[in-house]
């Protein structure tokens, strides 16, 4: 019996403002208040709340069929929490169905994972915290900024307990293997992975509303055969995307919700189910391990990190931005922390690609979302921004140091510790003044034997001579 997992990302994107060389040390403000708030009430009323909506429907239409998988990002909930409550009030509507799980990922929907393994490790212990205040639910399975993925990853993904992650189902990965089942990763067999199956998800999240596609429109018994016409021992279906697609990558008026309704009808008829990632990962057993050497993600055509990583300018940024991970995290400053999650959001060094088609197939998705004129003086002050902001977290390393010392103290139990530096620095400026009168004394008998040394030496030898 073939199963379909359904999982929906919700990220949103912190927007910086315009910040200069001349910024640093005098201005510790980086984001643009009117449009972080504007973008995200926009994204909410477009997107999120008529696609929640409709997701409740369809788990109170079929109770127990229709399953869903959600994760969200540190910095969505800051936004959703603080612009647009209501979404958060649907999502906990949604949990109360019974249907939805609640994925883990990196707070900041960075790259820590691929950067700083402690700073990674905080990020997703952080996000476990809040989904649990939220929703009362520990999330069992991961999934990483971007669905970034590498063996490597899988192994501390492991090491912290998950036991399950979501990938992506590359080519260049699989080769003649299929996306369809269950797989595991090479350095930690327990860790299981669903492959995403791009064709499919794109399918809803890309091109449904593309009238030059050669199957617009797409009906939903269509994309129902499809996936009963798959091979009988291709038995899972990961469809990933983002929430954000139902709505604004695919707009309302596409009927792209009524399209996602009649899904689990056209279901039941062809035997096909729904099912969570937990589930998969306790019901299926894995058909081999996967070999992932290098990173994989799920944007763009070859599937890797050169949206992000791909020019000088991001790579820069990025190391500028995670050379001060360590100070950052072990200082627990709360705001240090808050702007470090912002600035690491991905999508800062997505703006910086030179990639042909970030100006093209990219943007022309995603362009109501983040509204953003890009060209090449723009891709410079972005480039100018994160990376000045990055120079005066920096900065603040000896502010950070200084707080990081005097926890060191504390937890050793010491008291007053400026005093007990203060004395001995005293102490040893002390001697010296004394030092002073004594040389000058020393000195002031030696130099009138040196003036009476003098005439008796030259001046009656040369007479006798």
């Amino acid at each position: 019996m073939k199963t379909v997992c359904l999982y929906f990302e919700i990220h949103q994107n912190i927007h910086l403002k315009r910040y200069r060389f001349f910024d640093i040390g005098t201005d510790h403000y980086y984001y643009d208040d009117y449009e972080n708030a504007r973008s995200i009430s926009e994204t909410a009323e477009r997107s999120y709340v008529p696609a929640l909506t409709a997701l409740i429907e369809m788990a109170n239409a079929n109770p127990g069929f229709f399953k869903c998988a959600i994760s969200l990002s540190g910095c969505a909930i800051e936004q959703l929490e603080n612009h647009a409550p209501q979404v958060i009030e649907l999502l906990q509507q949604l949990n109360e169905t019974g249907c939805v799980e609640f994925l883990a990922e990196p707070y900041s929907h960075g790259f820590s994972s691929l950067k700083n393994e402690e700073c990674f490790k905080d990020e997703v212990q952080r996000l476990c915290k809040k989904v649990k205040l939220l929703f009362g639910k520990e999330p069992k399975i991961f999934r990483n900024s971007c669905l970034i993925y590498s063996d490597e990853i899988g192994e501390l993904v492991a090491g912290m307990g998950f036991k399950g992650m979501l990938a992506e189902g590359a080519k260049h990965v699989l080769g003649w293997k299929s996306p369809h089942f269950v797989y595991n990763c090479n350095r930690a067999p327990k860790l299981k992975l669903l492959l995403r199956d791009y064709s499919l998800s794109e399918d809803i999240s890309f091109r449904f509303n593309d009238s030059s596609w050669s199957e617009y429109p797409l009906f939903a018994d269509t994309y129902a055969n499809w996936i009963a016409q798959l091979p009988e021992e291709e038995q899972v279906i990961n469809i990933f995307m983002e929430l954000c697609a139902l709505g604004i990558f695919q707009p309302l008026s596409s009927n792209i919700l009524e399209f996602m309704k009649a899904l689990p009808q056209q279901f039941k008829e062809r035997g096909i189910t729904f099912s969570t990632p937990s589930e998969i990962c306790s019901k299926m057993k894995s058909a081999g391990s996967l070999d992932v050497t290098y990173p994989t993600s799920w944007v763009d055509e070859e599937r890797d990190l050169s949206p992000w990583l791909g020019n000088i300018m991001q790579r820069e940024a990025c190391d500028k931005l995670y050379s001060i991970a360590d100070r950052v995290r072990i200082c627990r400053d709360r705001r240090l922390m808050q702007d470090f999650d912002y600035l690491q959001a991905s999508n800062n060094l997505r703006f910086m690609s030179t990639k042909a088609n970030i100006l093209g197939d990219f943007i022309t998705r995603v362009n109501d979302r983040y509204p953003l004129d890009i060209d090449n003086e723009e891709l410079n002050s972005l480039l100018t921004t994160i990376k000045n902001q990055g120079d005066e977290l920096a900065l603040k390393d000896k502010e950070i140091e200084k707080l990081h010392n005097m926890i060191g103290r504390l937890d050793k139990g010491e008291e007053a510790p400026a005093e007990k530096k203060a004395k001995p620095a005293a102490a040893k400026k002390a001697p010296a003044k004394k030092a002073e009168p004594k040389a000058a004394e020393a000195a002031k008998p030696a130099a009138p034997k040196a003036k009476k040394a003098a005439p008796k030496k030259a001046a009656p030898k040369a007479e006798t001579k």
